[in-house]
Parts: C-alpha cells; sequence; structure tokens
C-alpha cells in the first residue's frame, strides 16, 4: 500500500497545486461562494490547510526535511494569504487565520503521518527489518 501512495505522489502534488488556487481564489475574493463557507471563518481555514498540508505531506513524503519545507511553505502561504486581504475590498486581515491555519497543518499533517504509518506496518506490508 505504501508504494501505491508513493507512486501516486505526482498525484497528490497536482492536488496540492488544484487545492492552493482555489484556497488562494476563496481568500482573495471579495465576495468568495457562500457554498464554500462551513459556517465559521476559522473552521473555514483550518480544513484548507489541513487539506493543503495532507496532499502536501503525500505529494513529497520523501524526507523529513521535505516534510518540514511543505509545513514552512503552508504557514508562509497563511501569512502571505492574510497581508493580501488587508488590500482586497470586502475582505480581512485577522492574524488569529493563521492560528487556525497552523491547527488545520496539525491535522492535516498528523492524519497523513498517520495514513502513511498504517500504509508501512499494516496487512500485506513488508515485514520491518532491523
Amino acid at each position: 500500500m505504501l508504494a501505491t501512495i508513493v507512486r501516486a505522489s505526482r498525484l497528490w502534488q497536482w492536488l496540492l497545486l488544484v487545492l492552493t488556487l482555489i484556497v488562494l481564489y476563496l481568500a482573495l475574493s471579495p465576495s468568495p461562494p457562500h457554498q464554500a463557507d462551513l459556517g465559521w471563518d476559522k473552521l473555514n481555514h483550518t480544513a484548507a490547510f489541513a487539506a493543503l498540508t495532507f496532499s502536501g505531506w503525500l505529494g513529497f513524503p520523501a524526507s523529513r526535511r521535505t516534510v518540514l519545507l511543505v509545513l514552512v511553505g503552508m504557514l508562509a502561504l497563511g501569512g502571505l494569504i492574510e497581508v493580501a486581504q488587508a488590500y482586497v475590498p470586502g475582505r480581512d486581515s485577522d492574524w488569529h487565520d493563521v492560528i487556525a491555519d497552523a491547527v488545520g497543518m496539525a491535522v492535516g499533517g498528523v492524519l497523513a503521518y498517520l495514513l502513511l504509518k498504517l500504509a508501512r506496518t499494516g496487512p500485506g506490508s513488508a515485514p520491518a527489518q532491523r
């Protein structure tokens, strides 16, 4: 199963790109579609960055350094969105949103880590070498 996930890393990378473009559109649009709203701004941020981090982690699973770069990139994206929102009519820049982004990153990262760990140790995986 791990081999399938790793082979699919190109697909996860494409998904990360598409999700990033969607998040940027929703975050920088003066009036984003109401259908994309989960009912609480902080939940919107948490869900978006959980999905981004999950797909980024699976898109670049090769090393801890790469995963760290994905996490730093996600946090930078959240900060840049808040700076840009200060200049978008009808939008507010709120640094509490970056905290919600970080919570989403933690959720997405933990889920991706657990999935990869399960894939390594689950049924049908090769036994660990000593």
